[in-house]
Parts: structure tokens; sequence; C-alpha cells
């Protein structure tokens, strides 16, 4: 694929161009406090800065909604009237997201076109580039490495940017979709070779699992006595599904919108919920922490290679660092690592 690059003042003019144009994008960006994503309004509102820290919560949100309608239903005397939410074609932009973030996208893909093909997922995928970006941060909570990918992995991006020392980037097209945009507005991107301007420095991680080794363990370790403390701090509060940019269960409810009219919407839910299994008879199989935290661990690290050939983890330590009971993640897997198989 072709490379280019991108200087700091035509990235202003491209997110100027989204913004302005007859049919404007969603244009998304980390908010100016680093907390999270958030649909900008100004170019200026773009921020791009690979040294900073991965936001509380990822861009999930804006592809799978924290509350998402699949119909509508109304009571008309003797018929029930349904209605489907209307899909939007509006094109969005996510604008620097860390190999963390992007690398979630097929991840989640795989879940949502498995045995039934998500058309509310789907579309807001197929109308959704991603503009990655090389990270330059580190602290005791990231093991991207440690999951199969790396603070320049390009897996998840339409387009990659690596930070340049004159300050511009260089941008790499990394799927057909990243043609596609860069031929769209190819004003504000110029050509390069493969060897532009030296990068910066990358992080360094140090925190460092054996994956092969773990899932090894997992396979054969459903009932170990490991499992009985593992999860004992764990409050379940769930902050570590809903930060977690691959975390993806949901609850199907009937919503009443008044006496005869309301909505069926999916809206996001957590195994680390004491409710999750709950079965109506009132048996729960998963009826303490414990056993809901090995079910976290069991699904990333093992059910979800078994099944699609992929870690439901991404590495970004987003989970440990806002849990307040203080666990990490990280610290769970080494211990693993180092246990008899």
């Amino acid at each position: 694929m072709e490379n280019y690059t991108l200087t700091a003042n035509n990235l202003k003019k491209l997110a100027e161009h989204l913004l302005t144009r007859e049919l404007p994008w969603n244009v998304i960006s980390v908010s100016e406090d680093g907390l999270h994503y958030k649909i900008v309004t100004k170019a200026d509102q773009v921020i791009l800065d690979s040294k900073a820290a991965p936001t509380k919560s990822s861009f999930k949100e804006f592809l799978l909604p924290k509350s998402d309608p699949l119909f509508y239903y109304k009571q008309n005397q003797n018929e029930v009237e349904l209605s489907d939410p209307k899909f939007t074609d509006k094109k969005t932009v996510i604008f620097g997201a860390k190999p963390c973030d992007a690398a979630s996208l097929p991840v989640l893909e795989k879940v949502f076109n498995w045995d039934y093909r998500d058309v509310f997922f789907n579309n807001r995928v197929a109308n959704t580039f991603v503009i990655g970006l090389g990270c330059g941060y580190s602290d005791e909570y990231c093991f991207c490495n440690s999951v199969g990918l790396s603070p320049d992995s390009e897996k998840g991006s339409d387009i990659f940017l690596t930070p340049q020392v004159d300050g511009s980037y260089h941008a790499k097209i990394v799927t057909q979709k990243g043609k596609d945009f860069i031929a769209a507005f190819k004003e504000y991107f110029e050509s390069a070779g493969s060897a532009d301007v030296p990068q910066k420095e990358k992080a360094a991680q140090t925190r460092e699992f054996d994956y092969k080794n773990i899932k090894n363990w997992l396979d054969n370790n459903f009932a170990n006595n490991f499992w009985d403390t593992a999860g004992e701090l764990c409050m379940g509060c769930a902050q570590c599904a809903f930060v977690c940019p691959t975390c993806h269960c949901f609850d199907i409810v009937d919503e009443n919108c008044g006496l005869n009219c309301g909505r069926r919407a999916k809206n996001w839910d957590s195994c680390q919920f004491s409710l999750f299994t709950k079965h109506t008879s009132g048996h729960n199989p998963r009826d303490n922490q414990n056993k809901r935290y090995r079910q976290r661990i069991m699904h990333k690290f093992k059910y979800y290679n078994d099944k699609f050939e992929e870690i439901l983890c991404t590495g970004c330590g987003r989970c440990s660092r806002g849990c307040e009971a203080g666990i990490d993640i990280a610290g769970i897997l080494e211990e693993i690592d180092h246990l008899p198989g």
C-alpha cells in the first residue's frame, strides 16, 4: 500500500473539510481532558497525542451503543404496529485511535458475524474510518505486546499514522477503505516513500507473559483451586467490562414509553453481574464472584480464541486502571503463567 505524509496544518484542514462539507461527517477524537472519545464540532478539537495515556473508555460505544433500539412497537386497538429504527449512512472518522483501540474492531466483527449478522453493528462499521496513531505511552498496566499487538500495530486501522520528529505524520494505507479515504481527500496528503522522517521513540513495556502458556493452562484447569480466590476482591461493578474495547455482552429488554408503546433494545450487560446467569428458577450456575471472574478470564483468553482464533483482549489496561478493588488483570495472567500446568 502507498505511503503519504500528513502535516499538522493539513490535518486541521482535513478536519475542517469533513465538518463543513454539504453532508458533514461525524468526527471523533479524544476529548480535551483525555478521558474519553467524543464527537467534535471544531477542527482544533481533533487531538493527536501519541504519548498520552489511553482514554478511560474506548470508542466502542460509537459502534455498539450502550442502548441500541432493535424496533419500536405501538398497540393500535386489535393489533400491534412495529417499526424499525432508522439507519443512517452518515460517515464517521475516528482520529488518533491507539493500536489497542483500533485492534478491537476485527476482534468484535467475528462475534457479530458468526451465526447471525448484526446489521446494526455492521452498518456502523461500514461507515466508519479508523485513523490509527502509533503509541508512545506505556505504564504498569499496558501489555499489548503479550496479546499479539504492539505500540505500532496497524490491526483495525484503515490509515495508520506514525508521528515524525518534525511534527508531521507518516500515513500508511492499511485497508481498501483507507485507500478510498485518501483518494477522496488527496489534497491533504503528500506522497512519501516508505522510509520517511525517522519516527519518534516507541514506548517500552515492562509487563509480559506467555499467552500460549496461559491458554494451555486454561484449557486444563477449569476446576483448579486457583479460581477459589482469583476474584475474591471483585465487587461485581462491571466497570472493567464497560471500559473494555472488546467486551460486548448485552441484554435484550422491552421498554415501555407509555400505556401502548415502547421499544425493544440491546443494553450493555456484563458477566460480572450476579443476575447475568441467574435462571428463572432461581438457580445461578455462577453463584459467587470467583466463578464470575473465572468466566471473565476464560472468555477472553480461552473461549473466544477457541471459537474465533482471536484473543478477546488488546492489552490496553483500562480494566486495571479503573478497578476500585485494585484488581490487575495483567497480574492475574502473570500469576497463571507461572502456575504448574
